[in-house]
């Protein structure tokens, strides 16, 4: 989806829709001399939220897309409903192009956010994945979108804002539905290396030898049980000042989960192929930030094995010295998210950065805890906690702060090494986040579980790109850019 500005008087727009509220609708038709057809086509509709009407009229304006509740004040979360609700309707449209007018109040947002919330919906729902389907249905034929505003220099940033991150949600979402034999560490190393065509942005890789001798035996502990080897993908993007310290992003990109030798149930096991969602929410957060130009510097670290069975695959019981030079007993392999992570936040302290955030699909503990609504996130910062937290509620991508407090940590004790790799059934997402806790000296951390948030089961099965746009929005507001 294309976005872009547009101004001028309504009635006057050649376009096949014109998206307003119903009083809006009115004026135009009124102007156009078609209040008639206007007043017949709404005499049974329910002016309400999230209820959409079609009006067709005759003209350069072909049809009046008419959106419930859309003269009436909002909050925030009010307007997002009725933007999804506008979305899917224009979507179903025959049309390849729309002009969006909603003029609607929202308590204590301003115009920016909601072009930006606007442009949101209409790139979750236009989303499609069948590239592996022979016959694949219909897209939707809506192709670019024109926002209409008074003052087109305010509302410019917003659409290029909003023009990037749709460029970073088709990504992410586009890597998590990929099959497991087709997206592998490998494949996640040539996507990554896209992004290097920028010429603000290089990529390079730590290869299992490379890692073998920087001592990251945490790692190679997952990545042995597969054929296909593992890689450290590392993505540097260079928006901001020289010398400046970077964010560095770290994502779990573990292309598919069996559990290793302590084997999961095979029920929804297909499933798994998702475990690599927080890699490739990284990956499309660093995508949005450079098609926006973001002013700020990034380092973005992807953690890419599988987990299998196999002879060469570790066993509960081994004990593993990570990076850092601390060692791990590994009680359950399907605990592996925190052996390849706790080894990538060790290699991201070494380009010293102002903040490191790592986003995992990690623990099914947060399923339990939170759903699906809202992201986990643990925090060794207040004022970063703060911040992602903000951005989750400007974003629409919903966060919710979780203790990370040392009383945990005693969960984690092992007779035999420095730290075991799990914390037994009591509050297992917390126990993780105090796992990676240990491998992080004298920066903001923060941790992101979207075990829960990342993708969807059941029909809907797929991944949703979260938490790209609180990633972005936070990456916006680091860079000074509105968002």
């Amino acid at each position: 989806m294309k976005y872009s500005l547009t101004d001028g008087a309504l009635p006057s727009l050649r376009t096949p829709c014109l998206v307003v509220s119903r009083k809006t609708g009115e004026r135009v038709a009124r102007a156009l001399g078609q209040r008639d057809i206007f007043s017949r086509a709404t005499q049974d509709f329910k002016d309400k939220a999230e209820e959409t009407l079609c009006v067709h009229l005759s003209g350069a304006l072909a049809r009046l897309l008419i959106v419930g509740g859309a003269d009436e004040r909002k909050n925030a979360d009010e307007f997002r409903k009725m933007a999804a609700a506008a979305a899917q309707a224009l979507l179903k449209l025959p049309i390849k192009a729309a002009v969006v007018a909603l003029e609607t109040r929202v308590n204590g947002k301003r115009t920016d956010w909601k072009l930006r919330t606007i442009m949101h919906a209409l790139s979750q729902h236009a989303y499609r994945y069948e590239r592996h389907k022979s016959k694949p249905a219909a897209p939707p034929s809506l192709a670019g979108v024109r926002l209409h505003v008074d003052e087109r220099k305010a509302a410019s940033t917003a659409v290029k804002l909003g023009n990037a991150l749709d460029a970073g949600l088709a990504l992410t979402r586009d890597l998590g539905n990929e099959p497991p034999n087709v997206c592998n560490p490998g494949y996640l190393l040539r996507e990554a290396r896209k992004l290097g065509r920028h010429p603000k942005v290089s990529v390079s890789q730590l290869d299992e030898k490379k890692m073998r001798e920087l001592g990251m035996g945490a790692f190679l502990a997952v990545s042995q049980g597969s054929d296909t080897p593992g890689h450290m993908i590392i993505v540097r993007y260079n928006g901001g000042k020289r010398g400046e310290a970077p964010v560095a992003l770290v994502g779990k990109g573990i292309t598919f989960d069996t559990g290793g030798i302590s084997l999961k149930p095979p029920a929804a096991m297909d499933e798994m192929k998702f475990d690599m969602c927080g890699a490739a929410a990284v990956l499309g957060a660093t995508k949005a930030a450079i098609e926006a130009g973001l002013a700020l510097n990034m380092v973005t670290i992807v953690a890419a094995a599988e987990n299998m069975p196999s002879g060469d695959a570790t066993r509960p019981g081994d004990i593993v010295t990570s990076s850092s030079g601390k060692t791990i007993e590994i009680l359950n392999t399907d605990a592996e998210g925190r052996l390849v992570l706790c080894d990538a936040l060790t290699h991201a302290q070494t380009f010293k950065p102002r903040t490191i955030i790592d986003v995992a699909t990690l623990t099914g503990a947060c399923i339990v805890a939170l759903g699906s609504h809202a992201s986990a996130v643990y925090a060794n910062d207040d004022g970063l906690a703060d911040a992602l937290l903000r951005a989750g509620d400007d974003s629409g991508d919903k966060a919710w702060r979780m203790p990370l407090w040392d009383e945990y940590q005693s969960q984690l004790r092992s007779n035999f090494a420095d730290v075991a790799n799990i914390g037994g059934r009591d509050a297992g997402s917390v126990t993780a986040a105090c796992f990676l806790s240990r491998f992080v000296e004298g920066t903001d951390w923060a941790h992101m579980d979207v075990a829960g948030s990342a993708f969807q089961g059941g029909p809907r099965k797929g991944a949703t790109g979260r938490p790209v746009p609180l990633l972005f929005s936070y990456l916006c507001r680091e860079s000074g850019s509105a968002g």
